[in-house]
């Protein structure tokens, strides 16, 4: 430890902002008043004492005097390299302060004691590794700074007071630092401080080193790169000159130039131009460069102001409709209405009103086959505008309709701006097929991103995910198609006039394969329509007893394996062309009839040739069917009462079998029929074709009428089909699907339909030539049915009544 001794009493030289220590050799200027006094004081006292003037040198920080100073000489009065007068003093040793005296001259006097900074000798152990620890750190500063003179003098330095004290020359050291250095008293706990601020400063001093060859790195191969892109502007230039390459390559990259030059939307160009400013911005190696230009080059690639002209002519959109398709009479008048609805905005100045243009949104809902997609193509033809498809079949990503983030590696716009894209126009008639196959699964709901899209009242404001700006979709024409109504979410669908196609009449059916499906398929054959030819009677049979649909898929299938067998025995030498397929030519061509009438069948071999059988009518997906519904009674021996029902029912059509066996308990004796059976024999319905799941309340009357065919005994009559619900006290409810039942219980020879009475209204969408073949009867209590459906019963012998083992 340091130890103190005899008191002093010196002049005070105040350094502002400066710290001398021990050892330090500084130039003072005298022209500050309080330095000259001092020195000048000190001068006085050394007239009458031997040795140099001496001073109290004390750091003053803003005016406070710290509590330990430099005992200091003068060692030369003369002038500064600037011409000012000028005192060389040197720092001898630390003192502590102690009370204010007075003295000679204008000077602060003040006691102060010397304090013993002697360290052992030897040094310890640790001392030796300190002192040369700092050197190897002071040795390794100097020399960065090139001071190899330096070097040498502080090597020399031996005593560990001194050794400290020299780290007072260091610039990097704060007034504070060196002020802790100063009263710090241990000549090893100064040592020790010294070191770790030489350490921290040369740490600092290392960082500093790295960013700076880091940013000069980055500056050098900036200005490289900025060196190598004039000199290869400089080799365009001169290849322009010579004829040899021209601007477009140049053009391409100019993207301010072609977003200032496209037609765009006026908040569509601030966003490009926004994004064109980043690009300047970016580095041609940084990524987001890339995903920037081809954001641009999506944006500059859009019909923003493109549009088709609409044709106007109402009677020839009409005349291309009947000419591409035959039938589907409402979906034509909606789209002629719309024509004529958007000539009449034309003409009145009106084709913007509150922002939104005058698109629509169709659903197409109808059995598979009948003309739903290739419809959408005939109505982009008869407005004379762009056709897309596309196909929502099986889609579950919701970013198939909105488009990716751009954060995304691979991102993409929606498809519904890909269509747009696509069509090269703003009002394209764009089909989107199948809608009620889409699905929903981790990665969101596409039919909730559909819901903007189709809606009519906000769809002029849509925004992709990827663009992310505004994109007009009032004024495109869409047309979604879908088999199954039930199958879109109710949401949607509220959002889309819906148009049903129900199917084709056979008629139809003849019409459509003779002018349209026939032409097609002998081109794909390879033959000309001279030489194969197919009556009417062959296409209507084709469609009658060959194929069973609401459409016509299958019935151009049956034309298309027509067509290559006669091909086929042509080539083989077996047939001569030209030829004419004729009814009587099926069978050997195509083999037998795979849907005959009930009607055209043996009377013994008719499903309703035994009592407790009963057709009735239904809606499937793919149109409408006849069903049979076959009851039988429990052998009473067995004792199985109750009700069995099988062929995959629903909870619904179950209800239904409990109701009508429940209304022919209560009203079997007003109806005469033979209830007893009912409650000790169990009752077995089922419903042929059972891997295919059945549901809905339209069975209802026929299964009553079935029961009360078994427990009378009598006959369903062959040419009878009959739908309806029905309730426990006997009235005929109405159900839906008229049109598409009817048209199947044409297709299968059925004569005479039972309807409800409140489903009479739907007879007026059902063809004119299906009602002229049909015996509508509209019914509204059970009894009438069975009055109309129940053969008369015969004296002479009774039908056996199945029983079920």
């Amino acid at each position: 430890m340091a130890s103190t001794s005899t008191p002093l009493t010196l002049p005070v030289l105040p350094l502002d902002g400066e710290v001398v220590l021990p050892g330090m050799v500084v130039p003072l200027d005298l022209s500050d008043s309080e330095v000259r006094a001092a020195v000048e004081a000190a001068q006085a006292a050394a007239r009458s004492e031997p040795g140099k003037p001496r001073v109290l040198l004390v750091p003053r920080i803003d005016g406070t005097y710290a509590a330990t100073g430099v005992l200091g000489t003068v060692e030369q009065v003369g002038r500064l390299a600037d011409g000012d007068p000028g005192a060389l003093i040197r720092g001898l040793g630390r003192v502590k302060i102690g009370a204010g005296t007075t003295g000679p001259g204008a000077a602060l006097w003040v006691e102060g004691t010397r304090i013993d900074e002697t360290v052992p000798d030897p040094l310890p152990g640790h001392v030796a590794e300190l002192v040369k620890e700092y050197k190897a750190l002071a040795t390794s500063w100097l020399k960065k700074r090139g001071a190899w003179q330096v070097v040498d003098r502080v090597q020399a330095i031996d005593d560990v007071s001194a050794l400290a004290d020299n780290s007072g020359y260091s610039p990097f050291l704060t007034t504070e630092q060196k002020v802790e250095l100063l009263e710090t008293a241990d000549p090893v706990a100064r040592l020790k401080l010294a070191t770790q601020q030489l350490r921290d400063h040369l740490a600092e001093q290392e960082v500093a080193e790295s960013i700076a060859k880091d940013v000069q790195e980055g500056v050098d191969k900036q200005q490289r790169e900025f060196l190598l892109r004039r000199q290869l502007e400089a080799v365009r230039k001169e290849l322009r000159e010579l004829g040899g390459d021209s601007q477009e390559g140049e053009e391409s990259d100019d993207y301010r130039a072609r977003v200032e030059a496209a037609d765009l939307p006026e908040k569509v160009r601030e966003a490009a131009l926004k994004e064109v400013d980043k690009l300047e911005r970016t580095s041609d190696q940084s990524p987001e460069g890339s995903w920037i230009r081809t954001w641009l080059d999506t944006v500059l690639e859009m019909p923003w102001n493109e549009r088709t002209e609409d044709a106007y002519d109402i009677r020839g959109a009409r005349a291309v409709l009947d000419a591409e398709h035959a039938g589907l009479d409402d979906v034509k008048e909606r789209i002629t209405e719309y024509l004529a609805v958007r000539k009449r905005r034309a003409e009145r100045g009106l084709g913007v009103v509150g922002g939104r243009r005058g698109g629509a949104v169709l659903a197409l809902v109808g059995p598979p086959g009948v003309g739903k997609t290739s419809l959408g193509e005939s109505v982009a033809h008869a407005m004379g505008r762009k056709f897309v498809r596309v196909a929502l079949g099986g889609v579950r990503d919701e970013a198939e309709i909105r488009g990716h983030r751009r954060t995304y590696v691979g991102a993409l716009p929606g498809r519904v701006v890909r269509a747009i894209k696509e069509a090269g126009s703003m009002n394209p008639v764009v089909l989107l097929d199948e809608i009620d196959k889409v699905g929903s699964d981790f990665r969101g709901d596409p039919a909730a991103a559909l819901l903007e899209v189709l809606d009519p009242a906000q769809n002029h404001t849509f925004r992709d995910h990827y663009l992310e700006v505004e994109l007009d979709l009032s004024d495109v024409v869409f047309l979604a198609t879908a088999n199954v109504l039930e199958a879109i979410p109710e949401a949607l669908a509220d959002r889309m006039d819906i148009v049903r196609l129900d199917g084709y009449t056979e008629d139809e059916k003849v019409v459509i394969a003779r002018d349209h499906l026939l032409p097609r398929q002998l081109e794909r054959a390879g033959l000309n329509k001279d030489e194969v030819t197919i009556d009417e009677a062959a296409l209507r049979r084709l469609a009658g007893e060959y194929t069973r649909e609401a459409g016509v898929r299958t019935l151009e299938r049956s034309i298309a394996r027509l067509l290559r067998k006669v091909t086929a025995q042509h080539e083989l030498g077996e047939r001569e062309l030209p030829f004419t397929v004729r009814d009587e030519d099926l069978r050997g061509l195509l083999g037998r009839p795979h849907h005959v009438p009930e009607s055209a069948q043996d009377p013994a071999e008719r499903r309703t040739a035994v009592p407790g059988v009963a057709t009735g009518l239904a809606v499937t997906g793919a149109g409408g069917d006849v069903l049979y519904v076959e009851a039988s009674l429990a052998d009473p021996e067995t004792g199985a009462a109750g009700l069995t029902l099988t062929g995959q029912l629903g909870d619904v059509m179950k209800e239904s079998a409990q109701i009508a066996l429940s209304f022919l308990r209560s009203h079997g004796a007003e109806l005469e029929l033979p209830v007893g059976d009912l409650k000790d024999r169990g009752v077995h319905i089922h419903f042929p074709a059972g891997a295919v799941p059945k549901d809905g309340p339209s069975a209802g009357i026929t299964m009553t009428t079935a029961l009360a065919s078994l427990l009378s005994g009598r006959l369903v009559r062959t040419d009878v089909a009959m739908t309806g619900e029905v309730s426990l006290t006997g009235r005929v409810l109405p159900i839906g699907g008229v049109k598409q039942k009817l048209l199947a219980a044409h297709r299968a020879g059925v004569t005479t339909v039972i309807i409800p009475k409140r489903n009479e209204p739907d007879l007026d969408d059902v063809p004119a030539e299906v009602l002229d073949k049909l015996d509508v009867h509209a019914v509204t209590d059970v009894r009438q049915v069975l009055e109309l459906a129940l053969a008369p019963a015969t004296s002479d012998a009774t039908p056996e009544v199945p029983v079920a083992a």
